[in-house]
C-alpha cells in the first residue's frame, strides 16, 4: 500500500504518461492515416511486394541509424529531444500530407513519411530510457505495464481518429492528406506537456561520453549498446524472444492485409478498412490484457517463465489462424496481441532495470533495430511466398514452429544464468 501510496507522489510520473499517451495518439492517428491511404486509396494500387517495400523504406533506415542516434538521449537532456524531436515530427507529417493531397508518387510520399517514423521512434526509446526517474522502483513492472499498455491503446484510439476523418474528408489522396493532419496536432500537444519537465529530470545522470563532442557519442552508440546487452544475459534472452515475435507478427501483418482484401473474412468482417480495424482491435484487447497479466505473471514465474509462457501461447494462437473463420482469427489476433505484449513489458522491465542509465538510451535503440528489422524482414519473406489470396499453410506453421524454438531458447537460456546474472524482480535503485 506504501508502494501504491507513493505513485501519487512522484514527481513528473502522470507528466510523461501524458507525454507518452498524447506521442502515441499521433502515431496511431498517422501510422493509419498513412495505411489508409496506400492500401485502401482508390487512386492507388498495393500488391504484396509492394506492401513489403512500403514497410522497409519507413522502418528500415532507421533500425540501421536507431542505435546511433540512441546515444544522444544518453548525451543530450532527454526533456529536450522529447520536446524538439515532437516537435519536428509534427512538421514531417504536415510534409506527408502536402505530398499526399498533391498526388506525389508514392516513393516520395514514404520518404517523406520515413522522418516521421524516425522522429516517433526516436520519442518511444526516450520515453522508455525516462521511466526509471519517475516510477518508483519498487513498481517500475507495474508503471511499465501500464504506461506501455496504455500507450498501446491511444495507438488504437489514434487510428479511430484517422478512421472517423477519413468518413468525413474521403478516401482519395485529397481527403488522405486531410486526415494525416491529426498527427501533427497530437505531437505538437506532446512537446507542449515535455516542456514541463525541468532540466535533466528524465535524465541522463551521467551523461555517456562526457567530455566528448555528441559526434563522438552517436559513432560508438551501436557498439555501446550491443556491448551492454551483452553483459547482461537477461537482456539479451528477451530480446531474442521479441525478436522471434516479430518476425511471426510480420507474417501475420502481409496475411490479414491480403485476407481481408481477397478472401471471405474480410467481408464476414465487413472489407477492407472496418475488417482490419476489428483485426487491430483484437490486438489491442490482448495488449490491455497484458497490462493486468504481465505484472502478476513475472511475481509468479519471474520474468523467464512469464515470456517462455507467453511464446507458447503465440504458439497455439497462431494455428488457430488454420481455420479462416472470423471468431478463431479474432481469438487468434487476441492470444497474439497478448503474447506480443507480454513480451515487449518483460523486455521493457529488463532494460529499464538491468542496463546502468548512462547506455539505456542506446540499448532501447537496439531493441528498436531488432523489433523493426525482423518485423520487415518477416514481411519480405511472405510477400515471396504468400499466395494471392493471402492464405498460407506453410507460413503459419513456420510461425508457430518460431515461436515453440524461442520459448525452449528462452527456457535453456535462462536456466544458465539464473541465480547469477537475472536480477530480482523488484529492484533497488541503480547507484549512481
Amino acid at each position: 500500500m506504501k508502494s501504491l501510496q507513493s505513485v501519487t507522489h512522484a514527481p513528473g510520473l502522470f507528466r510523461l504518461l501524458g507525454v507518452r499517451l498524447l506521442s502515441q495518439l499521433s502515431d496511431g492517428a498517422f501510422q493509419a492515416a498513412l495505411a489508409f491511404s496506400i492500401l485502401f486509396n482508390p487512386d492507388r494500387h498495393t500488391d504484396p511486394m509492394a506492401i513489403a517495400g512500403g514497410f522497409a523504406v519507413l522502418l528500415l533506415p532507421y533500425s540501421l541509424l536507431g542505435p546511433f542516434a540512441g546515444a544522444l538521449l544518453d548525451h543530450w537532456d532527454r526533456r529536450r529531444v522529447l520536446l524538439w524531436v515532437n516537435l519536428l515530427r509534427a512538421a514531417a507529417v504536415v510534409l506527408v500530407a502536402i505530398t499526399m493531397s498533391t498526388s506525389t508518387p508514392e516513393p516520395v510520399v514514404l520518404l517523406s513519411a520515413l522522418l516521421v517514423t524516425g522522429c516517433s521512434r526516436l520519442v518511444a526509446s526516450g520515453l522508455s530510457a525516462s521511466l526509471p526517474h519517475v516510477a518508483p522502483p519498487a513498481l517500475i513492472v507495474e508503471m511499465n505495464a501500464v504506461f506501455t499498455t496504455i500507450g498501446a491503446g491511444m495507438l488504437a484510439a489514434g487510428a479511430g481518429v484517422s478512421g472517423v476523418l477519413r468518413m468525413i474528408f474521403g478516401a482519395d489522396n485529397g481527403g488522405s492528406g486531410a486526415t494525416l493532419l491529426a498527427g501533427a496536432v497530437f505531437a505538437v500537444c506532446s512537446a507542449l506537456m515535455a516542456s514541463r519537465f525541468a532540466t535533466r529530470q528524465l535524465g541522463p545522470d551521467r551523461p555517456d561520453g562526457v567530455g566528448h563532442t555528441v559526434v563522438y557519442s552517436v559513432a560508438r552508440g551501436l557498439s555501446h549498446g550491443l556491448r551492454a546487452v551483452a553483459r547482461t544475459p537477461s537482456v539479451a534472452i528477451v530480446l531474442g524472444a521479441i525478436g522471434s515475435h516479430r518476425i511471426v507478427f510480420g507474417f501475420n501483418t502481409l496475411m490479414f492485409l491480403m485476407l481481408v482484401r481477397n478472401t471471405e473474412l474480410g467481408d464476414a468482417l465487413g472489407a477492407d478498412v472496418r475488417a482490419i480495424s476489428i483485426i487491430g482491435g483484437a490486438v489491442a484487447i490482448g495488449a490491455l490484457l497484458a497490462a493486468g497479466t504481465t505484472p502478476v505473471s513475472v511475481h509468479r514465474l519471474g520474468r523467464r517463465g512469464t515470456v517462455a509462457t507467453s511464446l507458447v501461447i503465440g504458439a497455439i494462437a497462431e494455428l488457430m489462424l488454420l481455420s479462416v473463420r472470423p471468431v478463431p482469427v479474432l481469438v487468434a489476433a487476441l492470444l497474439i496481441g497478448l503474447a506480443g505484449q507480454t513480451i515487449k513489458l518483460c523486455g521493457d522491465v529488463a532494460m529499464q532495470c538491468d542496463i546502468d542509465d548512462s547506455y539505456r538510451g542506446q540499448v532501447f535503440a537496439v531493441q528498436d533495430a531488432l523489433f523493426n528489422t525482423a518485423f520487415v524482414a518477416a514481411i519480405f519473406v511472405a510477400a515471396l511466398v504468400i499466395p494471392t489470396t493471402g492464405f498460407s499453410v506453410p507460413l503459419i506453421v513456420a510461425g508457430s514452429a518460431l515461436y515453440v524454438v524461442a520459448a525452449a531458447g528462452v527456457w535453456r537460456s535462462g536456466q544458465r544464468v539464473e541465480g547469477s546474472a537475472e536480477p530480482v524482480l523488484l529492484p533497488e535503485p541503480i547507484s549512481r
